[in-house]
């Protein structure tokens, strides 16, 4: 499975997760899918709970809202994404721990480099299995 992100709505991630930065910033994505593609449409920016640099907690309220209006729009829930602001971008411990969607994309953008590195990755927790996701940036 690849990932179509067009680069307003990458540049849209990292400079929701520069502004949150030191704290981890998280939002959802949705688009839609099909033959091995994931096309994200639309980039739900969400606030930390939790206020740390190592993890996070997405606001339940903010949450439905964004299903509610991918609902209406007529888009699929694609994933989630989350900065790590200190540590590379792939999946820690505690992110593979609480990924409970073998289905979903989780996107991890590191800002620990000299430039942001954005990553998808495919987790099925039961299994231990992490595999990488190829996203193609698009005008």
């Amino acid at each position: 499975m690849r990932v179509v992100l067009p680069r307003r709505l990458r540049e849209l991630m990292v400079s929701h997760s520069l502004s949150e930065r030191p704290l981890e910033a998280c939002g959802l994505i949705a688009g839609s899918g099909g033959g091995g593609v994931k096309r994200v449409e639309r980039v739900y920016l969400l606030r930390n709970l939790d206020l740390s640099r190592v993890h996070f907690t997405v606001d339940q309220r903010e949450q439905l809202a964004a299903v509610r209006d991918m609902r209406a729009a007529g888009l699929a829930p694609l994933g989630n994404f989350h900065s790590h602001p200190d540590t590379p971008a792939r999946p820690s411990d505690e992110d593979i721990r609480l990924s409970f969607d073998p289905a979903a994309s989780y996107m991890i953008l590191s800002l620990a480099g000299p430039e942001p590195v954005l990553k998808s990755f495919r987790v099925v927790r039961e299994s231990g299995l992490v595999e990488e996701e190829p996203i193609e940036t698009e005008d």
